[in-house]
């Protein structure tokens, strides 16, 4: 188990279940059977991310529109990927990525990739935020910061993920004392090289530390060389039992 600065695990009747959040898999044209599975009766899916080119492409992609169109219709939660580049992305650049998101292929929110985590870059992401919500209704806003962020951003988004990272440093990772105040279903933990033997204590861990939506893969990033989050874990038959009976519990 991690080292926690808080070891009380949150409990509430009306949490969200775990289940699993897609950083966002290869182009369906590469990844076939990964976008296949999703539309899979049963499984545990809170959202998918849509990563077109780097964003939402220059035109509408008629792949990755079938793609977003069989998870909307399953009922999936289909987010367009913006990468804020730690806030030094041109807003209206990313405001029109959103737009395109929303009218080509109808997202439901976003992910903003590359999220600022410090205080200094809270006031521009308050504005990108604020602004996502008037093009997209109800638009489901996931700040990608991968590490623990000043606690203001909590009050910005409806998700937040604090860890992304390789399974080496996740298993002795640590929690901020102020994610005690909030419940499960705001957090998201995204793993890479997690071998199947360890999927039960990762998803232990994830439950321990208070996040509800997770993404844990045996692939790794090669040093940099690779994305493991492109392409469908090993195990994925184990992760979507395993989360789905609340094995972790």
């Amino acid at each position: 188990m991690p080292h926690l600065t808080s070891t009380r695990p949150r409990t509430s009747g009306t949490e969200l279940r775990p289940g699993v959040g897609v950083p966002g898999y290869a182009h369906p044209l590469l990844a076939p059977a990964e976008w296949g599975e999703l539309t899979r009766p049963g499984t545990p899916l809170h959202w998918v991310v849509l990563n077109v080119a780097d964003g939402p492409g220059a035109r509408p992609d008629p792949h990755c529109l079938e793609a977003a169109g069989r998870l909307r219709n399953a009922g999936v939660r289909v987010l367009g990927h913006l990468d804020t580049r730690y806030g030094t992305r041109n807003f209206g650049e990313l405001i029109s990525d959103a737009h395109r998101f929303v009218d080509w292929y109808q997202v439901d929110g976003f992910l903003l990739d590359r999220c600022p985590a410090d205080h200094a870059g809270l006031p521009e992401v308050r504005r990108t935020v604020a602004t996502l919500r008037v093009i997209r209704d109800e638009a489901h806003i996931v700040l990608g910061h991968g590490i623990h962020p000043h606690p203001g951003y909590a009050r910005l988004a409806d998700q937040l993920v604090t860890f992304s990272g390789p399974w080496s440093d996740y298993r002795w990772s640590q929690v901020a004392e102020w994610t005690a105040d909030h419940p499960p279903e705001r957090f998201c933990h995204f793993v890479h090289g997690v071998p199947r033997p360890h999927l039960g204590e990762a998803l232990r861990i994830a439950r321990w530390a208070g996040a509800a939506t997770i993404w844990f893969t045996d692939h790794t990033d090669q040093g940099g060389r690779t994305d493991p989050w492109e392409t469908m874990p090993g195990y994925w038959d184990e992760i979507v039992s395993l989360v789905g009976t609340g094995v972790s519990e």
